[in-house]
């Protein structure tokens, strides 16, 4: 499948790196363009606009936003929504609030633009492992998408979870989970 990653942070640049070792067609777009050549160099195509990385994509396009949770995600998606086509699809990656996603959702409803949250969990590590992903959306683009879950994922390493926002609740509770027990370890070190 062919599809956009905008936003070349870590975890971002490896997901990039991921879906082209596993025979994807990555088109990469990030605000500073020594990122995006970087990945050019290991066999992306480099966008150096949102306007350019559309314009390659073919439809039905699929933009996943791996950017900071907020304004920068917000910002992104208030372009993109003039930018992109009816039908098109619109995974946001980033560690958001799962009510933001039903936000985003209703905001791009009358472009005829799919939204799809996806919590990913995998840091320095998800390149070679993979990324566990939490799915939330309508079903029907989650089975769209499901190529490119299994292969940023490891095996049975994804999981639709329902509706728009609970991918991002389930990556929520992840969180909590994980950031509790590191810090029931810490205080179990320091006693």
């Amino acid at each position: 499948m062919q599809i956009g990653i905008v936003g070349l942070g870590r975890m971002g640049l490896n997901m990039c790196l991921r879906l082209l070792l596993k025979g994807h067609k990555v088109v990469a777009y990030n605000r500073t363009p020594e990122k995006t050549k970087s990945v050019v160099r290991k066999g992306a195509k480099g966008a150096y606009s949102l306007e350019n990385l559309v314009k390659i994509l073919k439809p039905p396009r699929i933009v996943w936003l791996m950017l900071p949770a907020g304004q920068a995600t917000d910002d992104h998606i208030a372009r993109l929504k003039t930018l992109l086509s009816r039908g098109d699809i619109l995974v946001e990656g980033g560690n958001s609030f799962y009510k933001d996603d039903l936000r985003h959702a209703e905001e791009l409803k009358p472009y005829g633009i799919h939204y799809v949250d996806a919590g990913v969990s995998g840091g320095i590590w998800g390149l070679k492992i993979g990324y566990c992903l939490m799915i939330g959306g309508e079903k029907r683009m989650f089975h769209y998408l499901e190529p490119i879950f299994k292969a940023l994922a490891p095996k049975e390493g994804y999981l639709y979870c329902g509706s728009t926002g609970a991918g991002h609740f389930v990556k929520m509770t992840h969180n909590g989970i994980e950031y509790g027990m590191m810090s029931a370890y810490g205080e179990g070190l320091n006693s």
